[in-house]
């Protein structure tokens, strides 16, 4: 008998000490259940709650068309706001290891009066008229047709060697920006190019439109988001011959995006930059919407420039003003920019809340100037 035992006890060691190592088995987790509810107090905004036996964390992607989002939760917790109805994917995961999951895949109807078109461009808000007692229409583009007008728009692609001047993170390219339905957009992606990791689009109306006073209406809906910049401003043809600050600036608009201190995508902000005792000099108001973000729906945002004032509108509500009177680069042409920045000195970088990508959707420019 004991021979016996002492044979099989050869033969578990003979196993044992083999080379090959055992298999590893992993047990995955078991029972994923998933609850989908839409909230009662504000339209598009779904919430999910899934549990499982032995996971260790979840993973919750909400299909959304290019605005997709990804949330880990170990509680199995998250949520979305859809901005458009339609009926979207939503896969839930159960993990013990990234690549060892189970996994769920529901469907939500999102139901709602849409606030955008199938291009997720606003189908309301603010409008001005085309004409306007006292002043005429010297230039306008109101974005018709397939393409940018380039007898008088220019593309600046790249990145100014210096992120423009402001350590912005975006490279600028033709591709991100597109004429349809009456409408400009600008798009910001999170895209590397060349050494940069975000693509945009910035044009400018240089050496083919550029004018001294009047009135300046422009209809744009606005990007929103941590390190997201729009600007919609006016620079001093004399740039190329006395640089900047000594040749001028007027931001019309600029939204500095997120919620760090400082940032809003509820503010917009309306400045002057100029030169002063070989200083630079400047000098600005922000202008906070009562409610909502400046993304939701167009507004207009004008100036009205003559050679004494410069004021500051947003859907016709004067917000600042400026005495330019004895300020020299005021008085002098200006040419136009669009265009939208990703980080920089100002609005800080994007961060795990930026969601790409952004877009800037301009429905006109218009320049009056008094008769």
């Amino acid at each position: 008998m004991k021979k016996q035992i002492l044979a099989y006890f050869s033969i578990i060691l003979a196993l044992t000490s083999c080379d090959d190592k055992p298999i590893e088995t992993i047990v995955l987790p078991t029972n994923l259940q998933t609850v989908i509810t839409h909230s009662e107090s504000e339209e598009g905004l779904v919430n999910v709650t899934a549990t499982a036996y032995d996971e260790n964390y979840f993973t919750i992607y909400f299909e959304d068309g290019e605005e997709s989002e990804k949330v880990e939760d170990v509680q199995g917790k998250a949520s979305h706001t859809y901005r458009n109805p339609g009926i979207y994917t939503i896969r839930i995961r159960a993990h013990i290891t990234p690549d060892k999951y189970i996994q769920k895949i529901d469907t939500v109807h999102i139901d709602m009066e849409s606030n955008t078109d199938e291009n997720g461009i606003p189908l309301k808000g603010y409008t001005t008229p085309e004409t306007y007692d006292g002043y005429n229409l010297v230039w306008s583009d109101e974005f018709d047709g397939n393409k940018l007008n380039e007898n008088d728009w220019n593309f600046e692609i790249g990145t100014g060697n210096n992120g423009w001047g402001n350590n912005e993170s975006q490279y600028y390219l033709k591709e991100n920006l597109n004429v349809s339905n009456g409408f400009l957009t600008i798009t910001a992606r999170q895209q590397i190019y060349n050494t940069s990791n975000y693509t945009s689009s910035r044009i400018t109306t240089q050496n083919k439109q550029s004018f001294k006073y009047g009135r300046v209406d422009i209809r744009a809906a606005l990007p929103k988001g941590q390190g997201i910049w729009p600007a919609l401003w006016l620079l001093g043809d004399k740039i190329t011959s006395i640089s900047w600050p000594a040749c001028g600036e007027i931001d019309i608009m600029e939204l500095v995006g997120g919620t760090k201190p400082g940032n809003s995508d509820r503010v917009v902000h309306g400045t002057l930059h100029w030169q002063h005792n070989g200083n630079h000099a400047e000098y600005g108001n922000g202008h906070a919407l009562p409610n909502g973000d400046f993304s939701e729906e167009f507004h207009v945002f004008s100036i009205i420039w003559d050679d004494k004032l410069i004021r500051w509108y947003r859907d016709d509500i004067l917000f600042s003003t400026v005495d330019i009177s004895n300020i020299s680069a005021f008085h002098e042409k200006f040419f136009a920019i669009f265009n939208v920045a990703v980080g920089g000195n100002w609005p800080g970088y994007p961060d795990e809340t930026t969601k790409f990508p952004q877009r800037m959707h301009v429905d006109y420019i218009r320049v009056f100037q008094e008769n």
